[in-house]
């Protein structure tokens, strides 16, 4: 039996000169032409057109008469056969087509497979092909006819290609009406743009056209149809953007589980949809808070968070700082692109910062001093950060919490409820709510996450691979000195000069080691969310001089806070005593006695004068004039010296005794 892989150009027919075959190209065309070769029905079985350069048809030797055929298979035996990966070639295509065939047409091929495996059974058992055909033919209700035509389309086929082979392999071609080219160009423009126009609006556009110029177009029905068929992808971009088609493309499932527990963190912010009563300096105002948070990757587990009016730097470097005393310090960091995430307090000298420029004089931020790894999420793209969705499944809950009544907003202008802005939470409230939220988001058992397995919290598998972590010593412990370094910086404060005493945010702070740098300039560290904790304060050139506590203001009538005031003062006394105990080791008693054993000589004396006053003259008044009397020259100098020498010294003078 010839192989299917056979196939032969007119050309290559009347090359080798077969019986009753002519021996020119035209000749074999004529005869094509005279006996219908080129039936459509036969179409992949008797002819195919070839792929070759030229293009024309090819033919299986059954389309020869029997003494052709019979000299090819002579010769067949004394030629090579073409190449097996040609015939590979040819199987593919017969499966490739019978699987891209429906249901329905796999039916048929199956049970005229069965009904010619049922004959090939009786042939193989010594019965006549004939009678065998007859005899299943009239077992299965089908013509005799039909059953040999099977056997054509598998002939040159190995038997376990037969099933692909009886596949029906026709179709009927689809009348499709002609449509102008640049109608048809328009109309798509028209229909393929951002603003989403309706196929209705488009069609009427058209069809005015149309009349202008003479088209003869389709029904709507049929162009609406024709545009559906166009790519999805096509229309989504097209219609919706470059974001809707990125929805359509599966999304990256990046293992959590490389990581353990603090490894790797990431952080974002998040506007809540609520009003809440936010007081500040003594003014109340009506806000929408953002709640900034750090997250565990591996786990999913909300680590620390702050909530303040913005997303600024301070509450970003606060939350930060939360986590890293609470649970130490992470090795990599996926923060999101945002002006505050980017500030130079937190990541000065990243060289990949998305945004600001990088200078050399640039301060060293947080996060590089601690050697946190600093990693920048993809702008716009809520894809590559996962505490996005935790932000879908705690916040979107929270805002709608019973205790928020009337305080909702909607999530989007259009979806704003009934009674929106008819009241506003007490920020205590609302903090209260987003605490126990996040607790109960850290809890929740039947997480459905990698690492989870549907069975576990974020709580529970955290703190396993961090226990597991912390023995081997993977974890980095916060000291005294980092958790400080993450508090917010005052630029520079002046400590009382009377009783060193610092001054913020309408609070008072003292301790002893403020005494020695009355007056002089300060900078200090605090936590602007918790002003009653320590104040902890720095040299201006860095040196940390220690920590002040609050000096909290009493009521004017409270004893209980007189009574406490009164027994730290005793306190602040007892210490300063015993520190004048420490450095005076030597009474007064003791110094008195040290120096009055010390021989001191005695001066000399001066030669002994007599001092007596000098009473100048005065003027002597006769009646309206006074006239001055003078003995002689001496006297008349004396009173002109008298006159300039200073008040103190005119009724003194010093008379030497020898004269007299």
């Amino acid at each position: 039996m010839l192989s299917s892989v056979q196939w032969f150009s007119p050309s290559e027919l009347a090359a080798m000169a077969l019986p009753d075959m002519p021996c020119t190209k035209r000749g074999i065309n004529a005869r094509i032409d005279s006996e219908g070769w080129l039936n459509p029905e036969n179409e992949g079985k008797s002819w195919r057109i070839r792929k070759g350069a030229g293009g024309g048809y090819e033919f299986t030797p059954f389309v020869l008469p029997l003494p052709a055929r019979a000299a090819l298979a002579i010769k067949a035996q004394d030629v090579k056969l073409e190449e097996p990966e040609l015939e590979q070639r040819e199987r593919q295509d017969i499966w490739q087509r019978y699987d891209a065939l429906p249901d329905t047409l796999k039916a048929r091929a199956e049970k005229a497979h069965r009904i010619v495996m049922a004959v090939e059974m009786l042939v193989d058992a010594g019965c006549r092909k004939k009678i065998a055909v007859l005899q299943i033919a009239r077992m299965e209700g089908v013509g005799a006819t039909t059953i040999m035509n099977w056997y054509r389309d598998v002939r040159g086929l190995n038997r376990c290609d037969w099933l692909a082979g009886l596949a029906p392999h026709y179709a009927k071609r689809a009348e499709q009406v002609e449509c102008p080219t640049e109608a048809w160009d328009i109309l798509k423009a028209d229909y393929l743009r951002l603003e989403a126009p309706t196929f209705t609006s488009c069609m009427r556009r058209l069809e005015d056209l149309a009349k202008k110029k003479g088209w003869k177009l389709p029904s709507s029905k049929t162009l609406k149809r024709r545009l559906d068929t166009l790519p999805p992808e096509l229309l989504t971009l097209c219609r919706k953007g470059e974001q809707a088609l990125k929805v359509m493309f599966p999304a990256q499932k990046r293992d959590h589980a490389v990581f353990h527990a603090l490894e790797a963190v990431n952080a974002d912010g998040h506007k809540f949809d609520v009003f809440v009563k936010w007081v500040e300096n003594g003014k109340e105002t009506i806000v929408r808070p953002v709640l900034v948070g750090f997250q565990d990757i591996y786990s999913g587990k909300i680590l620390s968070w702050r909530v303040d009016v913005s997303e600024n730097k301070e509450c970003v470097r606060l939350a930060f700082g939360d986590m890293v005393a609470k649970y130490g310090v992470p090795k990599k960091c996926w923060l999101d692109n945002g002006r505050n995430f980017a500030s130079k307090w937190l990541t000065g000298g990243v060289q990949n910062r998305y945004r600001f420029k990088v200078r050399d004089d640039e301060p060293m931020g947080i996060l590089p001093q601690l050697g946190v790894e600093v990693h920048w999420a993809t702008p716009y793209s809520g894809r590559s950060k996962p505490i996005e969705r935790a932000w879908r499944d705690l916040a979107g809950d929270l805002a709608k919490h019973p205790r928020f009544a009337g305080a909702y907003t909607g999530n989007t202008v259009t979806s704003k409820p009934e009674n929106y802005g008819s009241s506003a939470v007490p920020l205590d409230v609302f903090l209260e709510v987003v605490s126990e939220g996040i607790r109960e988001h850290n809890a929740r058992l039947g997480r459905r996450s990698d690492v989870c397995q549907g069975k576990r919290s974020f709580d529970d598998v955290f703190m396993e691979s961090y226990q597991d972590a912390a023995n081997r010593g993977a974890i980095t412990t916060a000291t005294e000195e980092m958790h400080r370094l993450c508090l917010m910086a005052a630029e520079s404060v002046t400590v009382a000069r009377r009783d060193g005493v610092i001054e913020l945010a309408d609070n008072r702070y003292f301790s002893d080691f403020l005494l020695q740098h009355r007056a002089t300039s300060v900078v200090v560290r605090f936590d602007p969310q918790a002003l009653h904790d320590d104040l902890h304060v720095y040299r201006l050139d860095g040196t940390y001089l220690g920590a002040a506590a609050c000096v909290e203001k009493a009521g004017f009538a409270d004893k209980q806070a007189a009574q406490s005031h009164a027994r730290a003062y005793k306190a602040f006394k007892r210490s300063a005593k015993d520190l004048e105990k420490a450095e005076k080791r030597i009474t007064a008693h003791e110094l008195a006695r040290i120096y009055g054993d010390v021989e001191t000589p005695e001066p000399e004396l001066p030669e002994t004068k007599v001092v007596r006053p000098l009473r100048p003259k005065a003027p002597i008044s006769h009646g309206n004039a006074a006239v001055a009397h003078h003995d002689d020259e001496e006297e008349d100098w004396l009173s002109q010296y008298n006159e300039q020498v200073r008040p103190a010294e005119r009724s003194l003078r010093l008379v030497d005794t020898d004269e007299d």
